[in-house]
């Protein structure tokens, strides 16, 4: 009898175990699908059931860890969307390399060209309420941008959403990083080659691009900044987003740019081009973003509106040579996000860079599935992540997108 009582403490000891060995291992996941669910919660939604997803999380967990690995990465934030709601938040790694500060899915980063989308959807917002229309003139709107044969008269405001102006790409960028006044700056642009008539072909912009801010304040009378967090942000429940360096480096928790694991100053430069480049926030307002983006948010944005935005207008030329970038067909680009086809799926995106920290955001409105990243150092490494999951969200092989030992 007793050595059966012992074998039975035997057996329930090792089962034990492997349940606690279970628990610890899951713990990091869990910790970003309560995130998720909090945030949630403070939407008035209730948690996404784990049962309706088709991400395996324990996976991206992994996988991710295995990108921290890397001595080009710093930080990182990571939000996925499934069935329409916030499944998987979560940060890793540090705020500045080597200090111990950890990620969190609190902290700050730059969005950098993700700002693009907030323009477009403010100007959209403000020609749905009859304070403007995309059909207006730039000239109506703003006394600063000039272009080739005063075509400020004919290009619209959609033209200036979608870098359809025709001027030469990223027109006097250097200029505006060599911290010239961006007003000045759009003065100067009249005196290009015009190369094609406005609407009619693409060339991607920032200081042009942030005519938006000057229509956003003069349609609104207030800051671009306090439109942005009056009209969007605060009715989403973005509590972190700002379009200002203060509202980046005064937070208590902001991700510190990095060159490889060298810290770097922030670029001021397109901060003074709010519209183009200043959004900051969580990885958590991120996502939240991006649920508003897939229809979560018919309250703040209807579905019309996000038509308007998403639908393309105009092709753009093909981006990068990575495997990543070539998989992606029928490039396009609306207002404020590009679009493309995947494997016969419409996808809505885009990528924002500045020194030192990069971003992603990539999603299916049919689907309402997405991905979000955020990271505070100059690698393209982590862009091909997003591939991964939709391979997997829509039930193809696995590919090895990312890599992550290779350089």
């Amino acid at each position: 009898m007793r050595s059966l009582l012992a074998l039975l403490a035997l057996l329930l000891a090792a089962e034990l175990f492997v349940i606690v060995r279970h628990y610890l291992a899951a713990a990091p996941v869990r910790a970003g699908l309560k995130a998720a669910a909090r945030a949630e919660r403070g939407l008035g939604a209730g948690p996404l059931p784990m049962r309706a997803t088709r991400i395996d999380y324990a996976r991206l967990d992994a996988r991710v860890n295995q990108l921290m690995q890397r001595r080009d990465m710093v930080g990182f934030g990571l939000a996925v969307i499934e069935d329409g709601q916030l499944a998987f938040v979560k940060g890793y790694g540090e705020t500045v390399a080597g200090s111990g500060d950890r990620v969190t899915a609190q902290t700050q980063f730059r969005w950098a060209s993700l700002s693009k989308g907030v323009a477009a959807t403010l100007e959209a917002k403000l020609d749905g309420e009859g304070r403007l229309s995309l059909e207006d003139p730039i000239a109506k709107w703003s006394s600063s941008l000039k272009l080739p044969h005063d075509n400020q008269r004919v290009a619209t405001l959609a033209d200036a959403l979608g870098h359809r102006l025709g001027i030469v790409k990223n027109a006097y960028d250097d200029r505006l990083e060599d911290n010239e006044d961006p007003a000045a700056i759009r003065g100067m642009l009249g005196g290009l080659y015009p190369m094609c008539p406005p609407g009619t072909c693409w060339a991607y912009q920032n200081v042009a691009f942030d005519v938006a801010h000057e229509v956003v304040e003069k349609a609104t009378g207030e800051s671009y900044d306090r439109a942005a967090r009056t009209i969007l942000f605060g009715p989403l429940g973005m509590t972190s987003a700002s379009t200002t360096s203060a509202g980046l480096t005064s937070k208590p928790s902001w991700a510190r740019p990095h060159d490889g694991r060298r810290p770097v100053p922030v670029q001021e430069a397109y901060f003074r081009v709010p519209a183009a480049g200043g959004v900051s926030s969580s990885i958590v307002d991120l996502g939240i973003w991006m649920r508003a983006q897939l229809g979560g948010a018919p309250a703040v944005l209807p579905q019309p509106l996000l038509w308007e935005l998403h639908v393309p207008r105009v092709r753009v030329d093909k981006r990068g040579n990575a495997d990543y970038d070539l998989a992606l067909k029928d490039s396009s680009y609306g207002l404020g996000f590009r679009t493309a086809n995947y494997e016969g799926h419409h996808l809505v995106w885009h990528r924002g860079a500045v020194r030192g920290s990069r971003s992603v955001l990539i999603f299916d409105p049919a689907e309402r599935f997405g991905v979000a990243m955020l990271w505070n150092s100059s690698t393209v490494k982590p862009t091909a992540l997003p591939m991964e999951l939709l391979d997997q969200y829509y039930r193809r092989p696995f590919r090895d997108w990312l890599q992550p030992g290779r350089p």
